[in-house]
């Protein structure tokens, strides 16, 4: 069972194999139907179209944040419409670092899967690797998926409140240092982040090729910014509870098991205007 990251070898090697299924995270957030466009010209073999705002992403209120979380019974019955069951072996990629795919794989975990890895360097890997291509959408068999839902893995606005004065956990943002700062804004109508927060893009996870860094190298950046903080007191958030999942993985990758995502992130936080910002810093 592959838990973390598959690399494209190994996708290659299990291309026909009956308990993987691969699904096509590729999304754009400033063009939703980018990722629809780009499977219709070419994917991996096999592979199903997962999208971020419909599969992915339950209904927006306007104060829970760009991306709330999924109704876990729902997800469950899509990934059942995909073909993935309680035994199945999933491999998300996206042509975005693993942005998207990390939703995915953190959503699985979510609700009680762990046979969920992303495929590391994504499309561009496999694209460079002169991997077979397809524009074939499949028929999957369908197939049940339980839903044995773990909360524990997330943290809800409340609890995010709370920790400003209790400090219980040490908050990670994943946003780039601009956007932490407050300055470049362009997703959520308010700018900054939650105090006392820190800050990592999760972009630093990756080497030059787009493939994640190896997990010594993580640990060591990420022991060098929590210091002494356990992992199990991390909370991840990011611009809507997307990129935040890149943080998560890469510290599940380096053996720093048991950090949390606070689901709604930056834009919930910011719908209320009664919580406080801060800016600046990094």
């Amino acid at each position: 069972m592959f838990t973390t990251l598959v690399s494209t070898a190994t996708l290659a090697q299990h291309l026909d194999h009956p308990n993987w299924v691969i699904c096509d995270c590729r999304h754009d957030l400033t063009q939703p139907e980018a990722g629809r466009r780009a499977y219709r010209e070419a994917h991996i073999p096999g592979a199903r179209l997962v999208h971020l705002d419909e599969d992915l992403s339950g209904p927006r209120t306007g104060t829970n944040g760009r991306h709330p979380l999924p109704d876990p019974q729902a997800l469950a019955a899509r990934l059942g419409a995909l073909g993935i069951g309680a035994d199945t072996q999933v491999v998300a990629y996206d042509a975005s670092g693993g942005t998207y795919a990390a939703r995915l794989w953190w959503l699985l975990r979510w609700i009680g899967d762990e046979a969920c890895a992303v495929l590391d360097g994504g499309w561009d890997a496999w694209r460079v690797a002169g991997l077979p291509i397809s524009t074939e959408a499949p028929t999957p068999r369908p197939a049940r998926h339980p839903v044995q839902l773990k909360p524990a893995l997330g943290v809800d606005v409340a609890r995010v409140k709370e920790n400003l004065s209790q400090r219980a956990f040490v908050l990670l943002d994943a946003r780039s240092a601009d956007r932490f700062r407050g300055e470049n804004e362009t997703l959520d109508p308010v700018a900054g982040h939650i105090p006392g927060a820190l800050n990592r893009f999760f972009r630093m996870n990756l080497g030059p090729d787009g493939t994640f860094k190896g997990a010594a190298a993580l640990k060591e950046e990420f022991s060098d910014l929590l210091g002494d903080t356990r992992a199990s007191e991390v909370v991840h958030y990011c611009g809507s509870g997307v990129s935040a999942c890149h943080n998560l993985l890469a510290m599940e990758i380096a053996r720093l098991s048991g950090s949390r995502l606070y689901p709604g992130s930056w834009s919930e936080w910011c719908s209320d205007p009664s919580r406080p910002v801060a800016k600046g810093g990094v």
